[in-house]
């Protein structure tokens, strides 16, 4: 008999088990035979009669995430399906760890991100406000940009700080470094320092961040809800479940 203090509230996947009783121990859920990752970012525009273009975005970003499966035992099929039952649809939230965005994608940042205390951080005093797309970071537990790497464009992170609502994923689509960085901005004082980075990401900040809030990029979660209010499945003659599952992103 084991004791345990939470409910595994990651979907199943070979990283992620779950046991009889819904602990994070037990059986390993199968892996995804293939996932389509969309963003969704509505838009208005409209041009003048000059021609000149106007365009605001018109609501919240989100992800958008189906998996496939390959047909799957009933040993295999249980543990995933019977974790999205106990969710009810949109009523409970959960998290899935997308298999491209697990490490990142630089082996020597990998294993720095992989260890417990060594994380980016932000850094700015004051913070930056919801709706920044570039922040200033830099690195805690000895961070060294000439051994430790940086992130990749493509790489996600979240955001793990004084704001525990901050569950947004983000992709990351510039890295400024010291010797690489932008130097037409009338900022000076935001010219990445040495190991300091410059990082541009997609979508905007959803909420404030503070000074030394952390950044996660290693297996970085998305929050989600299963879109549709059916639960099913094909049984085949050889006993064989196929299933897939479309998720939208939530905050």
């Amino acid at each position: 008999m084991a004791r345990f203090t939470s409910f595994q509230n990651i979907l199943p996947d070979p990283n992620n088990s779950i046991g009889d009783a819904g602990q994070s121990t037990g059986s390993s859920g199968a892996g995804f035979s293939g996932v389509t990752f969309t963003g969704e970012q509505p838009y208005m525009s409209s041009r003048t009669n000059s021609g000149r273009l106007l365009a605001r975005a018109t609501a919240a970003h989100k992800w958008k995430i189906k998996i496939t499966y390959n047909p799957m035992t009933r040993e295999d099929f249980q543990p995933i399906y019977l974790f999205l039952l106990q969710r009810r649809g949109p009523m409970n939230p959960f998290y899935v760890s997308l298999p491209q965005y697990r490490t990142p994608q630089d082996s020597d940042f990998a294993s720095y991100a992989a260890e417990d205390n060594s994380k980016l951080q932000i850094d700015k005093a004051g913070g930056y406000t919801a709706g920044q797309t570039v922040i200033n970071v830099d690195g805690a537990n000895g961070y060294l940009i000439s051994t430790d790497s940086t992130p990749q464009p493509g790489d996600m992170f979240t955001i793990d700080g004084t704001d525990s609502n901050h569950e947004k994923a983000y992709l990351v689509t510039r890295v400024e470094t010291p010797t690489d960085y932008f130097s037409g901005d009338d900022d000076a004082a935001d010219a990445p320092d040495a190991n300091n980075l410059r990082l541009h990401f997609v979508p905007p900040l959803a909420r404030d961040v503070d000074n030394n809030d952390d950044l996660v990029f290693h297996n970085p979660l998305v929050k989600v809800i299963r879109t549709g209010n059916i639960e099913e499945y094909k049984l085949n003659n050889n006993n064989l479940y196929s299933f897939s599952l479309n998720l939208e992103e939530v905050q």
